[in-house]
Formats: C-alpha cells, sequence, structure tokens
C-alpha cells in the first residue's frame, strides 16, 4: 500500500479491473443469488482471499517445550481458554474500517 493510502485508511481509492464475459456472468449469477452489489461481492471474495494468503505465510517458531503448549492449547475447547477468546475477538491488523 503506498503511504498516502496509509495515511488516509478510510479514504476510497479507485480499483479498476477488465474481466472476461465468462466470468463476469459467473460473478454477476453469484451476486444474484445473494444479494448486494457485484463491487461489494468482489471487494469482500478479494479481502478474504488476501486474509487468508496473509495468514498461511505467518511463521511460528518455537521450542519444543513451547510448541507442545501450543498444540495443547490449540487441541482444548476454546470457550475455556480466555486469552484464545479475546485473541478470536481482537479487531484484526489488516482491518483498516
Amino acid at each position: 500500500m503506498s503511504q498516502v493510502a496509509e495515511a488516509r485508511p478510510n479514504k476510497l481509492l479507485p480499483l479498476n479491473m477488465r474481466v472476461e464475459s465468462k466470468k463476469r456472468a459467473l460473478i454477476d449469477r453469484a451476486v444474484a443469488e445473494c444479494g448486494g452489489d457485484r463491487t461489494s461481492f468482489v471487494l469482500d471474495a478479494a479481502c478474504r482471499r488476501a486474509e487468508e494468503i496473509l495468514m498461511d505465510r505467518r511463521v511460528l517458531v518455537m521450542d519444543d517445550r513451547s510448541f507442545e503448549a501450543f498444540e495443547r492449547a490449540l487441541e482444548a475447547p476454546i470457550e475455556d481458554n480466555p486469552c484464545v477468546m479475546k485473541l478470536m475477538n481482537r479487531k484484526k491488523r489488516w482491518d483498516k474500517t
């Protein structure tokens, strides 16, 4: 992201693209099924994919003891772990809204 966009996170910026007619028709059919508009649909889908990619590229490095504790935490019910509940409810770093 440019420094200008970072300085004004709420400013709306254009995002233009060309798309094949078959792909646009596919998107339009999906929009008709779920309601809303094409722009919101495409933007939501792109943001979900961007989040997936950013999370997949995150690397955790830890020693064996820490990894065992990490595994136990993953296997425990989420509701039993207030730290996990806090993390799950925290605003995402990349969500500027």
